[in-house]
């Protein structure tokens, strides 16, 4: 059997989907042609989100607030407001400049500034200095690796990789890169970093005094005294000072960036969970981060990719989630990135109202979402009068992408209603019980211990490893939030279950009593295994998958020497519940 589980399954790419179907069913999906949404139908169930719930009937989802929190430049910002517009100006002239000389590296470091510059003073102020100490690097150096980078990218795939970089991925392979020097770059730059070092000296950024103003108003409004915030940035210097100034006032904090190993990310979240008041993470950090202790999320600094935001908010708007999340997006007033994301919003919510679009990832891919949002904030820096303009055509080209979505994808308008007795089921299936049995009778019999205690287990493996307070179903494990969920995903469950042991030819066979069976049953009960191959040594040129079937089939044999399958059934129901008691072996 094979489940494929996917928040994205379809995003346009009839090849790409048909290659995804191919490996349920290549003999129902031979070629891109065969994908309709007829034939796909029986092979997909869909929910959206927000109509997903679970087996007592209730949104599995809370509901989420998201606002736009605008940040004012006041007269002691004032250095930081003339950066801003200084850098500004810098990127629409390096810009028009690597657009006329076709040099496509410096148009993606120009924009990148732009991001800088918004997201914090010192952010832009470091990428100065390295900027700089590139420019001043030999020209034959800079333009090998340039050659290099040109020649990985020179083809839209290339390009595609760029736009799926978040923000410090692709400040860093641009920097490193040398991208060659634009006309008098050095001298603006030289300017620049000097009025980032005259910003930095004067105080505080704008958006870090409202972040901790922020901070205390959602605390009062919670109620809640070491309410849980986590923030978002798109550059490590950033994240830097954030700590840098959080910690300054009494505020814990903890950090996850793209640069730390699986084990200093587990131990940021543990601490995030335990004691720490802020994670400050960058995009890459936040990657496959489960956060549900935490409601609020802060966006410190806005991607201008839209699915980047849904996925920071996704670490905290998850199942299992006990309250209504909240993001709330920092954004500067009077600034070019706030007026094309107001407009842009607007328009976007009115076309996602039309078609039934929950976010732009149910239509755009990453790549092609980056290059269109990009597209429109360049438009915007080049051309400020330009927005509604730049807007529009953004617009036109998503409600284009919905329309052939809605025409050509194989699951558009398959939407499954969840059904609660089927939930139900599935939470009362007697696994788990069969779990239990199984590692409480290893334990026992293998010079273990298993003792109860109330509505859990503590455990002691023959190798000398203790478990304390041990569950077995999910109910438990969600009403004891700090009990460990033993199933078979466990390790050593999975262990044990792979290794049961199997009753060969001239072993003794149990003889048991069942006090749920009539006295009147008597005889011998088996259960075997049916396997059916095919494919597994096929000589054939054509890659086929290898296909295994199996099924199971339960036989009784009464005292009589007659077969009775009903009551072969019956017995396979009982032993798979009851509690089946030893008397003798055969």
């Amino acid at each position: 059997y094979v489940l494929l589980l996917s928040a994205t399954p379809h995003q346009g790419k009839t090849d790409a989907f048909h290659r995804l179907m191919s490996l349920l069913d290549d003999d129902a999906f031979p070629d891109v042609d065969s994908v309709s949404r007829d034939r796909v139908a029986p092979y997909v169930i869909r929910t959206e989100k927000r109509k997903a719930i679970d087996s007592d009937g209730k949104p599995l989802f809370k509901p989420r607030r998201t606002q736009m929190a605008q940040v004012a430049w006041e007269t002691r910002h004032h250095l930081q407001q003339l950066l801003y517009e200084a850098v500004t100006d810098y990127v629409r002239e390096g810009y028009n400049q690597a657009l006329r000389e076709k040099k496509c590296h410096n148009g993606f470091l120009m924009i990148l500034m732009q991001r800088l510059v918004v997201s914090s003073t010192r952010a832009i102020r470091t990428t100065l200095e390295r900027r700089l100490t590139a420019l001043k690097d030999s020209e034959q150096q800079a333009s090998l690796r340039l050659a290099e980078l040109e020649n990985d990218s020179e083809t839209s795939d290339g390009f595609d990789e760029l736009y799926d970089m978040d923000g410090q991925e692709l400040l860093d392979e641009l920097l490193k890169s040398h991208v060659s020097a634009l006309q008098s770059e050095s001298s603006h730059v030289e300017t620049l970093l000097d009025a980032a070092r005259r910003s930095e000296q004067a105080g505080p950024d704008a958006k870090a005094e409202a972040l901790i103003e922020w901070i205390y108003k959602l605390q009062a409004e919670e109620n809640e005294s070491d309410l849980k915030v986590l923030i978002f940035t798109e550059f490590v210097p950033t994240q830097e000072m954030l700590q840098e100034f959080l910690e300054a006032r009494g505020i814990s904090v903890v950090t996850l960036n793209g640069s730390m190993d699986m084990d200093e990310r587990k131990r940021a979240q543990d601490a995030f969970r335990d004691w720490a008041r802020v994670l400050v993470s960058t995009d890459a950090g936040g990657e496959g981060l489960n956060l549900q202790f935490c409601h609020i999320v802060i966006n410190y600094d806005i991607p201008w990719n839209p699915m980047r935001l849904e996925q920071r908010i996704g670490r905290v708007d998850r199942i299992g989630q006990p309250k209504t999340v909240q993001a709330i997006n920092f954004v500067f007033e009077d600034s070019v990135e706030f007026r094309v994301r107001e407009v842009l919003e607007q328009k976007l919510s009115v076309i996602f109202d039309e078609f039934g679009i929950d976010k732009t990832g149910d239509v755009l891919d990453s790549a092609q979402a980056g290059e269109l949002f990009e597209d429109v904030f360049a438009s915007a820096i080049l051309d400020p009068d330009g927005i509604e303009t730049s807007v529009d055509k953004t617009v036109a080209r998503i409600r284009n992408e919905i329309q052939q979505v809605r025409e050509s994808s194989a699951i558009y308008g398959i939407s499954e209603e969840p059904d609660v007795q089927i939930a139900e089921h599935l939470r009362s299936h007697p696994l788990p019980h069969w779990v239990e049995r199984m590692t409480v009778g290893y334990l026992n019999s293998h010079g273990g211990a298993a003792i109860r205690k109330r509505s859990w287990w503590e455990l002691n493996w023959p190798d000398g490893q203790e478990q304390r307070k041990c569950v077995f179903s999910a109910r438990e494990a969600d009403r004891l939030t700090d009990a460990t969920l033993l199933n078979l995903e466990n390790n050593r469950v999975c262990g044990l279950a792979l290794n049961l042991p199997q009753v060969a030819a001239g072993q003794p066979l149990p003889c048991v009593t069942v006090r749920e069976l009539p006295s009147s049953i008597t005889g011998q009960w088996g259960l075997f295994e049916i396997r059916l191959q095919a494919g597994m040594h096929q000589e054939s040129q054509s890659l086929r998958i290898p296909m295994v079937r199996r099924g199971y089939v339960s036989v009784f044999l009464s005292e009589e020497g007659k077969l009775f399958l009903p009551t072969a059934r019956h017995i396979w129901d009982a032993l798979q519940t009851a509690e089946p008691q030893v008397m003798d072996t055969l």
